[in-house]
């Protein structure tokens, strides 16, 4: 009886023991078709994201809306190492044809330099205000040499600079001219620079250079350091013995001629004559970082740096560069060069951000600048 009874236990204690090891398994195979549903939805969830993503990305690229396409051709093929961004995708003849769409239309007519009367601000008895944009400009110009004003905008931000007197403006040049380029805070410190932009272009084959020389024509007090042809858009760039900046397609001789003191070559011209440029499209130059030189009739001089590449602020493109120009009162105004040239040096100091085409917050070694000479 005993015997049975201890049988009858190890009976039991076995089916527990099977009842357990079977509560287990189906636990392990629960979880482990949980484990399995997961998997199965995370790659249909990123299969359909993926296809869905897919498909956006080839309706923006070659769909009927050519708005991202030109956007991207004409922002890319601006760049130094990205253009492959365009070329990827299309095609010469598409890239060709997107740069033609997207332009722009300079006034053919040259800087009429009688236009320009310069004002003598500092003894001017009293100065009245037509808008926002003049008093900014115009405020407490007295005892100042020059005033920095803060540039806001739908993507892209910056400095303006308010130069107030015209005949100290003047070129500054890499001191390794046809070597290699220079960092525009070392350009302005050796010229003890108020004030300083980066300006005309320079030969940048395969867009690798180091910025050594400068295209088209090159002046620095009344000195012509270049003289090479220029069949880009703009031209000159510069400022007469008469302390007015002056636009045109001149040659050297031209130069000589007009007397022109300090000069860079590059473009487009923005504003001539108080006429805005025609721009096509996006102007063809899309959205990237930008400095612009300009004069009012009165004299004033406006160094402008906006900043970009980065997702909320990519910059500016030459719609937004006119609209600036004309609100702060520009009658002549022409785009210098942008990218990770774009910087403005204020007293010794880089005042804004420039990012390189890699994400990289640092400038590049450039051959020209304008800048604001101290009072002699």
């Amino acid at each position: 009886m005993k015997n049975r009874k201890i049988s009858l236990n190890k009976e039991v204690e076995k089916e527990l023991l099977l009842e357990k090891e079977e509560m287990k398994n189906n636990i392990k195979n629960r979880k482990k078709a949980k484990r399995s549903k997961k998997i199965k939805q995370f790659f249909t969830f990123n299969f359909a994201l993926g296809s869905i993503c897919c498909f956006l990305g080839l309706f923006l690229l070659y769909g009927p809306y050519s708005g991202f396409r030109e956007w991207l051709i004409t922002t890319a093929m601006t760049t130094m190492t990205h253009q492959y961004f365009a070329t990827w995708f299309y095609d010469d003849e598409t890239i060709d044809a997107v740069l033609a769409k997207n332009t722009v239309i300079e006034s053919s007519t040259p800087t009429n330099t009688d236009l320009i009367e310069i004002v003598d601000y500092e003894n001017k008895e009293e100065v009245t205000y037509a808008n926002e944009f003049e008093r900014q400009i115009l405020e407490n110009p007295n005892n100042d040499d020059y005033k920095i004003i803060e540039i806001e905008g739908d993507g892209y931000s910056g400095y303006l600079a308010v130069i107030y007197d015209p005949s100290r403006v003047h070129t500054v040049t890499t001191k390794y001219l046809n070597s290699r380029g220079e960092y525009l805070v070392d350009m302005a410190e050796r010229v003890d620079a108020l004030v300083a932009i980066n300006g005309g272009g320079f030969i940048d084959p395969n867009f690798d250079s180091n910025g050594a020389t400068p295209v088209g024509i090159t002046v620095s007090h009344g000195v012509m350091l270049t003289s090479a042809s220029w069949n880009g858009s703009g031209g000159i760039i510069g400022f007469t013995e008469d302390n007015v900046l002056v636009l045109g397609k001149y040659s050297s001789a031209q130069v000589k001629a007009l007397g022109i003191r300090d000069a860079v070559t590059f473009g487009p011209f923005l504003i001539v004559n108080g006429e805005a440029s025609e721009v096509l499209g996006n102007g063809g130059w899309g959205d990237a970082p930008r400095t612009v030189i300009g004069q009012r009739k009165d004299g004033i001089v406006l160094f402008l740096v906006i900043d970009g590449r980065t997702i909320s602020k990519p910059g500016a493109d030459m719609d937004d560069l006119i609209e600036i120009m004309q609100n702060y009162g520009a009658y002549n105004a022409a785009n210098l060069d942008g990218g990770t040239s774009s910087v403005m040096v204020v007293d010794g100091e880089l005042i804004n951000d420039p990012i390189d085409s890699t994400g990289a917050h640092k400038t590049r070694w450039i051959a020209s600048g304008f800048y604001l000479a101290p009072e002699e």
